[in-house]
């Protein structure tokens, strides 16, 4: 499983990424976690607001913080 925060580094960028980190422990599964910056590729994706999260290519998440059950609720 692949897992993209997709944002320019904010704040809130990092706290999708750190839940989604802990979601991923919480389940015990496997899966890259990976941050895509590049503003080019993200709107290329079709996000206009940020931060997103992406699973295996899909965008689950827009312009807010998903918490840890979101997330958890997300990758089953």
């Amino acid at each position: 499983m692949k897992i993209e925060i997709l944002g320019a580094g904010c704040p809130k960028c990092q706290s999708l990424a750190s839940n989604a980190k802990a979601a991923v422990e919480q389940l015990g599964i496997e899966a890259e976690i990976a941050k895509v910056t590049d503003i080019m590729e993200i709107a290329n994706r079709g996000v206009m607001m940020t931060p997103a999260l992406s699973v295996d290519g899909e965008v689950k998440l827009v312009g807010k913080v998903g918490s840890v059950e979101e997330i958890v609720a997300l990758l089953q």
